[in-house]
């Protein structure tokens, strides 16, 4: 029993142009994306592989049609916007309107955080030098989901699991888990429903956009579960969980719970350890119930009649992940999310003020209430919403997360060197080594990848080569990092992985 799986997560930035409020969106994004690439020699030669891919086939036994779908739901096309594979193994593009930055997989929620957080210094300085180029007006960058005019845009999570479990129990099990986790991964919003008319404060951005249970969809009906099922591995093996019901955080420990947690009740899940009696008696109704009470007051009504607060649902599934552990066993990581979980439940049920060193939603109120107080605000005050908006923005100078960071009132878990390093460092225990260290050494050889293949351009060959990486614990620093050491080309590199 461990936190450990391949994992990873994807952000997508909200994107504003100083003084331009009507800028295109998708060429800013561009910018972005191709001013990092043309500042650390990434060019486009290596484009995104697009062929394994597919978007519309539905985890509970059928594809939708293209005809049918929204054409958001299309990113297995290549619309010609900036793609590019870096080197330490994720995905930097434009997704639509926004820039986003998928991180490499990695194996633990520790290492999710160091890598989400590389992606962030990667976003800041594609920012920065996108406002260098002639003529161009400053870019600035917001790791949020919502634009308070309606708009929202996604953090999603993904979660490797094993492909032999009834989807039914996934849906079953994680609904109420995702409907009840807002209480420490919510990052906070002034306004309420989609549009923000309603000024109050709630704890999740997501929430008011989540309107079903099960779906396909992500930019629109967004559902608490979704059912995409694009592995990007053995499909005999493996199921890609592909999460969009949560928000995009800025603290560490928000990140690292929402990984560890969500970990530990997949693996409940596999084992078939969860017991029946949790299902919601109205899901999505819940969804933005609990993110509306920042009181974490609200009862929940059961599909049994009985009333439960999000906490304490929370609760039992921790009580259940206890009684897990001590049967299957444990290790140093998978204790500490135990104990760090079971301290936050503990906090936020006696006074969420107590985990305001920890969790965004409770950070950014501290803050709001700050100025509540001091100005006599209201809610509708614009004041608020500056506030909301500028807790995350990425410029370290100016984002009021890193403002609290650098004051000592926000707890860090990884190091500032840690998540340097992972800038242009790939993950040493997955695939993502190998790609991203192709592209390191090999840039002019590669000419496109994905997360489940690097296809070389090589020299004496006719045709272009790809080399399937459809086992993600394969592809690993220990499995191809002496190849790496003793090859002086990619087409050495070629011939050593052909001929094992």
């Amino acid at each position: 029993m461990s936190v450990r799986r391949v994992q990873g997560s994807e952000v997508e930035y909200g994107i504003a142009v100083r003084g331009q409020p009507h800028a295109n969106p998708m060429v800013a994004s561009t910018h972005v994306v191709n001013s990092y690439a043309a500042a650390h020699g990434l060019t486009r030669r290596a484009r995104w592989d697009f062929e394994e891919e597919n978007p519309l086939r539905d985890a509970r036994g059928f594809d939708l049609s293209r005809e049918a779908a929204d054409p958001s739901q299309l990113t297995d096309e290549d619309l010609g916007l900036a793609n590019i594979i870096l080197t330490n193994g994720a995905r930097l593009y434009v997704d639509h309107a926004h820039p986003e930055y998928s991180s490499p997989e990695v194996t633990s929620p520790r290492d999710v955080v160091v890598w989400e957080k590389a992606g962030e210094d990667v976003m800041r300085l594609g920012a920065e030098l996108a406002g260098r180029m002639p003529g161009a007006a400053p870019v600035v960058l917001y790791k949020n989901n919502v634009d308070n005019k309606g708009a929202s845009y996604g953090s999603h999570e993904n979660y490797l699991m094993r492909r032999d479990v009834p989807f039914d129990s996934v849906v079953e099990h994680l609904t109420p888990f995702f409907v009840s986790r807002q209480v420490f991964t919510g990052s906070g919003r002034v306004g309420r429903k989609q549009d923000g008319s309603i000024h109050e404060f709630q704890i999740s951005q997501r929430a008011d956009y989540i309107e079903v249970g099960v779906g396909l969809e992500t930019t629109l009906k967004r559902p608490i579960i979704n059912t995409r099922d694009e592995p990007h591995a053995d499909p005999k093996k493996y199921r890609r969980l592909h999460v969009i019901v949560g928000d995009a955080n800025c603290s560490e420990v928000a990140i690292y719970l929402k990984h560890g947690t969500t970990s530990l009740v997949l693996a409940m899940i596999e084992a078939d350890h969860l017991p029946s009696g949790l299902a919601l008696a109205s899901p999505v109704a819940a969804v933005h119930d609990v993110s509306h009470d920042p009181s974490l007051k609200h009862a929940i009504e059961l599909a049994d009649g009985r009333t439960i607060t999000a906490i304490d649902l929370q609760g039992e599934y921790l009580a259940h992940a206890r009684t897990f552990v001590e049967r299957e066993g444990s290790d140093e990581q998978t204790d500490d999310v135990l104990a760090r979980w079971e301290s936050v439940l503990d906090r936020l049920a006696r006074d969420p003020q107590e985990c305001v060193q920890e969790l965004d939603w409770v950070a950014k109120l501290a803050l709001l209430e700050q100025y509540r107080e001091r100005d006599g605000l209201d809610w509708d005050h614009a004041k608020l919403h500056l506030v909301d908006v500028q807790y995350h923005d990425v410029r370290l100078e100016k984002g009021l997360y890193h403002q609290l960071v650098r004051s000592g009132r926000m707890e860090r878990l990884v190091s500032e060197e840690e998540v340097k390093d992972a800038v242009s460092t790939p993950p040493s225990d997955t695939r993502a080594y190998f790609r991203g260290m192709c592209l390191a050494r090999f840039a002019s050889d590669i000419a496109a990848a994905s997360w489940d293949s690097v296809i070389f351009d090589l020299p004496g060959h006719d045709s272009l080569q790809r080399v399937p990486t459809m086992e993600p614990l394969r592809g690993t620093k220990e499995h191809v990092g002496a190849l790496f050491a003793r090859s002086e080309t990619a087409s050495d590199l070629f011939t050593a992985i052909t001929r094992r």
